[in-house]
C-alpha cells in the first residue's frame, strides 16, 4: 500500500511539474485562445466528436491535478459547444476530475492525517457525518471557495464519495451555467474576473445560504409532523419544567433561574438524586473510612510497631448518612427555591409535548406548561436476569447502605468501577470478598496494565477476584447460597452469605409518559448535539441521556440543555465532549482524560508514550505511597496532549492539570515550565512532562554544546 501510495505521488508530481516545465500553461489564456479561435472552430467542426472527447478528458485532466485554468476551459467550452452541450460537458468532466482529485487525496492522506489529528478532527468528522452533503453544497455554491481546495480537503474527511459525486455535479451546476453561457459571448468579455460583478458574487452568496435554509425548511417539516395530533398552550405558564432532581436537573434549574427564567423541578423522591444519597456521596464516605483501616494496617511501615483500630460496622454506616446530611442543604428545596425554582415533591408524568402531569406527595394532582422541558430522570442499577436471583437476597449500589452488619463472605458481581470500590472497601473492613467479572480483566475500558496493577492490589488485600467467569445460576441449601458460574468450560461453585450487584446501570425511561408521546430511545434518550430529543422543545441530560454516566457529565450536559432550552432558536449550542474526565476511587487511584493506547490502537491514532513512576518522587516516597505512575499520550514528535492515565493516591487530584491543559491546548512544553511546589505530588505532572522532554532533546545541538565548553575550558 505505501509502495502505491509513493507511486501514485510520483506520477502526480510528475505530472504538475511537466505542466508547469513545458509551460502548458500558455495555452489556458485567455488572449491565446481568442488568436487561435477561428482555427480551433474550424477543427471542432471538422471533427465533433473528436473535438468534444480531447475537450473533456483535458477538462477532467486538469481538475484532477488541480491545475489552473478551468475557468477558461468553461468559457472555451460554451464558445466552442454552445449552450446546452458546453453545460453537458463542462458538469460532468469538472465533476469527474473532482471526484479523481477528492479520490487521490484519499488515498494519499486520508489515513495519516486521521491518525496524527484525529483527536482534533472528530468534531469535524461527526460534523461532515451527519451534515457532509449540505457543506459540500453550500461550498459548490459559492465560486469565491477554490474548487480543487475544497476536492482536495474533502478527501481527508469521512464523506462517501458517492455523495461528493453528486453533490458536486449538482452544487457545481449554478456556476457552469453562468461560465458556459458566459462562453457563448467571448467576444463581449475582456477578463476571467469581468464575469464575476459584484451583483452576480452577492446572487451566489445567496445560493450558499440556500443550503442553510433548506435545512431550516427540513427540521420546521419534521417539527410539523411530530406536532401532528398535539394542541400547543396559546400561553405557557413556564419557561422550562426538568423532571429529576439529580446532578442534571438541579444543574438545569440552576441555570434557568439564574437567567431569571420561569423553572420549576420535580422531584418523586430526594433532591440530590442517586449521587447525594446513593452514588458518590456515601461510596467516598465509606471508602475513606475503609482506607483508615487499611493505613493502621501498614504502621509499621511508618515506624509505628502497633496500631490497631476498633470499629462497629452500623457506626461506619451512621458517619455516611451523617455525611449525606452534612451535604444535603446544599441540594435541598429551600436551598433551590431561595435561588428563584419552584420546586415540587412528587411524579411527573408528560402528556404533551408541553405539559406535564404533576401527583404531588400529599396526593394532589395538577398540570403544568411549559415552552420547554428537560428530562433527568437518571439511572438505576442494572440487575441481571439470572436464574435464581430472585431467590438470593442481593443488595444494589442503592441499597447496600441499609446494611449495619459487616458481611461475613460478600460477592460482587462486576468489576466495574462500582463493584471494585465497593469490593475493596468491604475488603478493608475485613469482609471475605470474590470479585466475580465475566470479562477476561477487571476495569476493561482501562488498559491492561491498569487492570494488571488493580488485581495484584486485590489480590494483597485478601480479595478472591475471579475473572472470565460467567455467572449461571443462584441455589440456597437451607441457610447456605450459592452462585454456579462457568469458566473455560467448567462449572464453578462459590458460597456466600450476601450478594452485591454492580454490573451496571439502566436508565429511568419507564412511568413518565415518553412511550406515549414516542420519545425515541435505545436504552438511553435519543439525543442530538444540542441534547433534543425528536421533539426540539424537550430536552434530556445526564444519566438518562448517555453516554457518560458520571456526575460531572451529567451537570456538563444540564448547562447546553438548559440554555438551548431556554434561548432556541435565537442562539443554540452543541454539546462539547472533546474532554471528558473520571476516575475509579480504589486504593490506588485510578484516573483518565482523553484516550488510553487501548483506544489508541482501536481507533488506529498514532501516539508515543511517556510515563513518570511514582517510586521516583520525594513526597511519594515521603508519603509511603509510590505505587502508581503518571502515562502521557502524544502525538509523535509533539508535545500536544492525547490522553493521560494517572494511578496513585489523589490521581483524581492531580487529574486536574492535565484536563485543563488539554481543554485549553496547553502542551507538555508549558507543564514543564510551570512551578510545582516541592515537595508534592503535583510534581510528578511536571516530571513526567520532564520525560517527555528529555526523550526529545536536540542530540545534535547538545553535541555541538559539549564541544562549545570543552573549548571554554
Amino acid at each position: 500500500m505505501k509502495r502505491r501510495r509513493l507511486l501514485l505521488l510520483a506520477a502526480l508530481l510528475a505530472a504538475v511539474a511537466a505542466f508547469f516545465v513545458l509551460d502548458f500553461g500558455r495555452f489556458l489564456n485567455l488572449d491565446n485562445f481568442r488568436n487561435q479561435q477561428a482555427a480551433i472552430e474550424a477543427w471542432r467542426a471538422a471533427r465533433p466528436v473528436a473535438a468534444a472527447c480531447l475537450f473533456f478528458f483535458a477538462y477532467v485532466a486538469v481538475t484532477a491535478l488541480s491545475l489552473p485554468g478551468a475557468a477558461l476551459m468553461t468559457l472555451v467550452g460554451g464558445a466552442l459547444f454552445g449552450l446546452l452541450w458546453g453545460v453537458l460537458l463542462v458538469s460532468f468532466a469538472s465533476t469527474l476530475g473532482a471526484t479523481l482529485a477528492f479520490l487521490a487525496s484519499r488515498f494519499l492522506l486520508h489515513d495519516w492525517v486521521q491518525q496524527r489529528f484525529g483527536d482534533r478532527l472528530r468534531a469535524i468528522n461527526a460534523g461532515v457525518d451527519r451534515d457532509g452533503a449540505f457543506y459540500l453544497f453550500t461550498l459548490r455554491l459559492v465560486p469565491v471557495f477554490p474548487f480543487f481546495l475544497i476536492n482536495l480537503l474533502m478527501g481527508l474527511t469521512p464523506i462517501a464519495t458517492r455523495t461528493f459525486y453528486w453533490v458536486s455535479q449538482v452544487g457545481m451546476l449554478a456556476g457552469t451555467l453562468v461560465y458556459v453561457n458566459a462562453g457563448t459571448q467571448l467576444a463581449r468579455v475582456e477578463s476571467l474576473s469581468g464575469i464575476l460583478s459584484p451583483a452576480l458574487l452577492g446572487s451566489f452568496f445567496v445560493l450558499g445560504f440556500f443550503p442553510l435554509i433548506a435545512r431550516r425548511i427540513v427540521d420546521f417539516a419534521a417539527a410539523r409532523k411530530i406536532y401532528a395530533g398535539w394542541n400547543r398552550p396559546a400561553r405557557f405558564e413556564r419557561n422550562l419544567i426538568v423532571i429529576g432532581g439529580g446532578s442534571a436537573g438541579l444543574v438545569a434549574a440552576y441555570i434557568a433561574a439564574a437567567v431569571k427564567a420561569k423553572v420549576t423541578l420535580i422531584e418523586k423522591y430526594r433532591l440530590g438524586g442517586d449521587c447525594l444519597n446513593t452514588g458518590c456521596v456515601p461510596s467516598k464516605a465509606l471508602i475513606r473510612s475503609a482506607r483508615l483501616l487499611a493505613q493502621m494496617q501498614r504502621a509499621p511501615e511508618f515506624g509505628i510497631r502497633r496500631a490497631t483500630a476498633e470499629f462497629d460496622f452500623a457506626e461506619v454506616m451512621e458517619r455516611v448518612q451523617r455525611i449525606i446530611r452534612a451535604v444535603e442543604p446544599h441540594d435541598s428545596a429551600e436551598h433551590y427555591t431561595a435561588l428563584g425554582v419552584e420546586v415540587i415533591a412528587g411524579t411527573a408524568k408528560l402528556v404533551s409535548p408541553w405539559e406535564i402531569e404533576v401527583q404531588r406527595a400529599d396526593g394532589a394532582s395538577e398540570r403544568l406548561s411549559a415552552r420547554s422541558i428537560v428530562i433527568a430522570t437518571g439511572a438505576r442499577p442494572f440487575v441481571p436476569p439470572i436464574l435464581g436471583i430472585s431467590e438470593v437476597p442481593y443488595l444494589t449500589s442503592d441499597t447496600v447502605w441499609d446494611l449495619r452488619e459487616l458481611p461475613g463472605r460478600l460477592l460482587v458481581l462486576g468489576g466495574g468501577p462500582i463493584g471494585c470500590e465497593l469490593a475493596q472497601a468491604f475488603a478493608h473492613f475485613g469482609s471475605k470478598i470474590t470479585l466475580l467479572e465475566m470479562a477476561p480483566r477487571v476495569l476493561m475500558r482501562e488498559d491492561s496494565e491498569i487492570s494488571g496493577l488493580v488485581l495484584a492490589r486485590f489480590c494483597a488485600d485478601g480479595m478472591d477476584v475471579l475473572v472470565d467467569h460467567r455467572a449461571i445460576r443462584f441455589e440456597r441449601k437451607g441457610e447456605e447460597r450459592f452462585l454456579l458460574a462457568e469458566h473455560q468450560g467448567q462449572e464453578v461453585r462459590i458460597a456466600f452469605d450476601v450478594l452485591l450487584v454492580a454490573v451496571g446501570r439502566v436508565a429511568n425511561l419507564e412511568g413518565y409518559g415518553l412511550e406515549e408521546l414516542g420519545i425515541a430511545n435505545n436504552r438511553v434518550l435519543a439525543t442530538n448535539e444540542f441534547m433534543q430529543t425528536n421533539y426540539p422543545n424537550i430536552y434530556a441530560a445526564g444519566d438518562v441521556a448517555g453516554p457518560f454516566q458520571f456526575t460531572h457529565t451529567a451537570a456538563h450536559q444540564a448547562w447546553y440543555a438548559a440554555v438551548n432550552a431556554l434561548f432556541d432558536p435565537i442562539r443554540k449550542f452543541r454539546v462539547d465532549y472533546s474532554v471528558i474526565p473520571w476516575a475509579t476511587f480504589i486504593d490506588p487511584e485510578v484516573a483518565r482524560v482523553g484516550i488510553n493506547e487501548l483506544e489508541a490502537r482501536q481507533r488506529n491514532i498514532d501516539y508515543e508514550v511517556t510515563r513518570y513512576d511514582l517510586r521516583e518522587l520525594d513526597r511519594a516516597i515521603a508519603d509511603g505511597a509510590t505505587e502508581g505512575f503518571v502515562k502521557v499520550l502524544s502525538v509523535p514528535g509533539k508535545d500536544r496532549i492525547l490522553g493521560v492515565t494517572i494511578v496513585g493516591e489523589h490521581a483524581g487530584d492531580l487529574l486536574a492539570e492535565y484536563v485543563l491543559a488539554m481543554r485549553h491546548g496547553i502542551g507538555l512544553n508549558k507543564i514543564l515550565g510551570t512551578i510545582h511546589i516541592y515537595p508534592t505530588l503535583a510534581e510528578a505532572n511536571k516530571y513526567a512532562a520532564g520525560n517527555w522532554k528529555k526523550a526529545h532533546a536536540p542530540q545534535k545541538l547538545l553535541g555541538w554544546l559539549a564541544r562549545f565548553h570543552r573549548w571554554r575550558l
